[in-house]
C-alpha cells in the first residue's frame, strides 16, 4: 500500500471515529474533484458548491457505512450524483405542480436553498431560546452560526472574517448546525 493510501485509509478510519481533523482532510482531499464532477453536471458554480456541500454532509453523516473495499473518492462522487438527482426530482416535482408559464418561469427565478433538516429545527425555534442553546456551543461554533445565521455572511466572507479556509469554515459550519440540531430537539 503506497503511502498515500496508507495516510487515507487512517484518516477514514479517524473520520469514522468522529475524528474533525480527519473530515476536514478528505474534505481538503476530494473537495476540487466532488465539485468538478458537480460543476460539468450543472453548469453553475454556485449550486455545485451548495450540492458539493450538502454530497460532504450526507457522505460525513453516513461514514461509518463506508466500505473499505471500494473506492472512497468513488463512494463520494456517487453520493454526490444522488444527492444532485434527489435535487432535479425535487426541482421537477414543484415545477410540475405549476400550470402555467408565466408560473413556471416564476419558479426558475426562486433560488432553490433547499434548507436541511438541521435548518428547519433551527428556523423553527423561538429566538431567546435559540439563542440559549446556541451558548452551550463551543465558542469556535457559536462564531460561524453567529456570522452565518445573524449576520448573513457568505462562505467566503466568513473565511475572510475568521481568517481560515473556506473549507474549514464549511466543516465548522456543518459540525455546528448538527450539533445545535441536537442541543435543540434535547431541550
Amino acid at each position: 500500500m503506497s503511502k498515500e493510501n496508507l495516510v487515507l485509509q487512517q484518516n477514514i478510519t479517524k473520520a469514522k471515529e468522529g475524528n474533525q481533523a480527519a473530515f476536514r482532510y478528505l474534505l481538503d482531499l476530494y473537495w476540487l474533484e466532488v465539485y468538478s464532477f458537480l460543476l460539468k453536471r450543472v453548469n453553475n458554480e454556485n449550486e455545485a458548491e451548495d450540492i458539493a456541500i450538502q454530497a460532504f454532509s450526507k457522505a460525513f453523516d453516513k461514514i461509518s457505512t463506508f466500505d473499505e473495499n471500494y473506492t472512497f473518492k468513488t463512494w463520494l462522487i456517487t453520493i454526490s450524483k444522488n444527492v444532485h438527482i434527489d435535487l432535479v426530482r425535487k426541482k421537477k416535482i414543484s415545477v410540475a405542480t405549476e400550470t402555467t408559464k408565466d408560473q413556471e418561469e416564476r419558479v426558475y427565478l426562486v433560488v432553490d436553498e433547499n434548507p436541511t433538516p438541521e435548518d428547519k429545527i433551527i428556523r423553527e425555534q423561538n429566538l431567546a431560546k435559540l439563542l440559549r442553546d446556541i451558548r452551550q456551543l463551543k465558542p469556535k461554533y457559536q462564531e460561524v452560526i453567529q456570522l452565518r445565521y445573524f449576520q448573513e455572511l457568505s462562505y467566503k466572507e466568513i473565511a475572510q472574517h475568521t481568517n481560515e479556509p473556506m473549507n474549514n469554515v464549511k466543516v465548522k459550519l456543518l459540525r455546528a448546525k448538527k450539533l445545535l440540531a441536537e442541543i435543540i430537539k434535547k431541550s
